[in-house]
């Protein structure tokens, strides 16, 4: 009984939510039918509309066109929210104006074009006139704004110039005249531009700034391109001239050219080579070549290798050339020569000797041979054998003229002029001369900042 119970129980609720899950499927299914049909019902065109509504349409349209001359011949039907417009307009521009007019009033459907541009020559002509007309009467009134703008530039102008030719007053910010000219510029084309500024403002006519600045700007970039090693010249000689690597005279070697400086301009750097020739070299490489400057510390160091037999004494050959050098006029006694073993060869001991000199007083070259002369002196004084090199000749049997003379000793004044080490200001002297000569821009000044 109690089976029979509790089945009928489990049979019963099995029923109802059967029941319930089918009429929620048919709640669901029917409710998406009605909204189906909602949404196709808001797509159809309503056949509501009524003569009423037609004549209203037609009403407002002809009101709008009434304002307006180009419009004003225009014909107006309407039948079932369906505008045509017809008759003659007098450009194009006016027919695209009718035609949106029509579709923004409400209850409009469709707008069916039916307007004829006239392409009368004297109709256009008239209306060119018409135009010219009121350009004219604008321009007239609008010309005392524009003869104050152009008042308000000028003037902005000349205050700019004068103010940019200040030079005292840029020199200190700046003692470089490159730079304190570029200030100088820069300071103009400000006052250049908040004259335009001004000018537009009083024409009410600002936007008109940000077409000029967009097209300066493309051409800008456009000239930038085609002139970019001109352009990055001109830049690495403002940074040249902001910290000088050096000055004028200083012998220094850029980019494997070695020469006196004798100028810095807005595009290159001007060299005086040793051999009296000028060397131009871009300022862009300037900037980024290692720089080799022998003026800037006076002390400069000499080198030379000199062989010595093996079955020599080291230290003696050492000693001997040390104590050559240190007697030597035009070589340092502080810091004090050296003489070090470079390497050992086949058939002989390589020395390198080393020497200090003083640039400001003695010629570095001169002292350098003088010094090679010496040791080979001294070596030959002490006997100490610099091996020689071995080769195999062939000995033709050919006749050969006797000399015509015999060289002579040289005099005591020859032997003097070629131990001579004072410094050698040749070159020196050929830049001060340009410097003086020369009407080109200088760069380099001596109250500039040295790197």
């Amino acid at each position: 009984m109690n089976i029979r119970i509790c089945m009928s129980v489990l049979l019963l609720t099995l029923s109802l939510f059967s029941t319930n899950l089918y009429a929620d499927q048919l709640t669901d299914l029917l409710g998406g039918k009605a909204a189906e049909t909602a949404a196709d019902t808001s797509k159809v065109i309503a056949t509501g509309s009524s003569v009423q509504g037609d004549k209203k349409i037609r009403e407002r349209l002809q009101s709008i066109f009434a304002e307006l001359d180009a419009l004003k011949t225009v014909s107006i039907s309407v039948n079932n929210g369906v505008v045509t417009l017809g008759g003659e307009v007098d450009s194009s521009a006016s027919e695209t104006k009718a035609l949106q007019f029509a579709k923004q009033v409400e209850g409009v459907v469709e707008v069916q074009n039916d307007l004829v541009i006239n392409r009368s020559m004297s109709k256009r002509l008239q209306n060119t006139w018409d135009k010219l007309l009121v350009m004219g009467k604008q321009t007239i009134a609008a010309l005392p704004l524009f003869l104050l703008g152009l008042l308000v530039f000028l003037l902005f102008w000349m205050l700019g110039g004068w103010i940019s030719r200040r030079q005292n007053l840029f020199r200190r910010i700046s003692p470089n005249a490159f730079i304190a000219n570029l200030l100088g510029q820069i300071t103009h084309l400000v006052f250049i531009m908040l004259g335009l500024v001004l000018a537009l403002s009083l024409l009410d006519a600002t936007a008109l700034l940000g077409t000029i600045l967009g097209a300066a700007g493309i051409v800008g970039l456009a000239v930038g391109f085609a002139v970019r090693d001109t352009v990055e010249n001109y830049i690495a000689s403002i940074l040249l001239s902001v910290r000088n690597p050096f000055e004028v005279n200083d012998l220094v070697n850029i980019d494997n050219f070695e020469g006196n400086v004798a100028s810095l301009n807005s595009r290159a750097t001007v060299l005086i080579s040793p051999d009296g020739n000028h060397i131009r070299i871009p300022n862009a490489t300037v900037f980024k070549a290692i720089i080799t400057n022998f003026t800037r510390n006076p002390e400069r160091r000499f080198q030379f290798d000199v062989g010595v037999d093996t079955d020599q004494n080291l230290l003696t050959a050492q000693t001997l050339a040390m104590e050559t050098l240190q007697a030597m006029p035009g070589v340092m006694p502080e810091p004090k020569p050296a003489a070090l073993i470079e390497a050992l060869g086949d058939s002989n001991v390589q020395l390198r000797i080393f020497g200090w000199v003083d640039q400001r007083q003695n010629n570095f070259g001169k002292v350098r041979s003088e010094a090679i002369r010496g040791v080979k002196q001294a070596f030959d004084q002490a006997g100490i054998v610099m091996p020689e090199p071995i080769y195999n000749l062939r000995i033709n049997q050919q006749s050969e003229t006797p000399p015509s003379a015999t060289p002579t000793s040289a005099s005591v004044e020859d032997r003097s002029e070629a131990q001579d080490v004072s410094a050698d200001r040749t070159i020196e002297d050929k830049v001060l001369s340009e410097q003086t000569s020369g009407d080109s821009e200088n760069l380099l000044t001596p109250n500039a900042p040295k790197e």
